[in-house]
């Protein structure tokens, strides 16, 4: 009947604030295992920027031509410094397209062209475990190659059987994924 609820002031302001505060999800932006229209492909998820650089989508292209079965790392006993990122698989596959020595793997990514973009690129390690973490129904069971080196004789790969991550020797002919990010600001 005539029972009133006094509710503190900082605690209702503090509510209100926390309601205009939570981030609203970009109507333009798929979620998470849906195609995106006009970007290449599927959206994995949300990658974190590393050193200060902007947090990004990562898109896997579902695109028949955007994947190959058997290819090598390349370069076996040639050490690639650029090529150790386990968080950005853009610069290492740059600095491998950019290497004196041969890499096919990260070669063969450059001609990529889907929905007119040119910008796709081998996924390092953390990347190629979201894949897994997320979207493992895009792939089929084997080994990827990722664009880490784990050293002069070896690279990372992604085994999407069971999640495993290792190294094998760069000669290993295994298959290749790329991706390709878009940063949300830029849209």
């Amino acid at each position: 009947g005539e029972a009133t609820v006094e509710i503190p002031q900082h605690i209702v302001l503090r509510n209100f604030l926390d309601s205009i505060a939570q981030p609203k999800h970009n109507s333009a932006i798929p979620r998470i295992g849906e195609y995106w229209p006009g970007q290449g492909g599927v959206r994995v998820g949300e990658m974190r920027g590393q050193n200060g650089a902007p947090d990004y989508s990562l898109i896997l292209p579902i695109d028949p031509a955007a994947c190959i079965e058997k290819i090598q790392w390349g370069s076996r006993g040639e050490d690639e410094p650029g090529a150790q990122c386990s968080f950005d698989g853009l610069a290492n596959t740059q600095a491998l397209r950019d290497s004196r020595h041969s890499h096919p793997a990260a070669e063969w990514t450059a001609g990529i062209v889907i929905d007119g973009h040119k910008d796709f690129y081998l996924p390092a390690r953390r990347e190629f475990r979201l894949c897994w973490v997320n979207v493992p129904e895009l792939f089929i069971d084997g080994a990827y190659w990722t664009s880490t080196q784990c050293g002069p004789n070896v690279a990372w790969y992604q085994y999407f059987d069971g999640g495993l991550q290792n190294s094998s020797g760069k000669e290993a002919a295994l298959a290749v994924r790329p991706v390709r990010r878009v940063i949300h600001s830029l849209i």
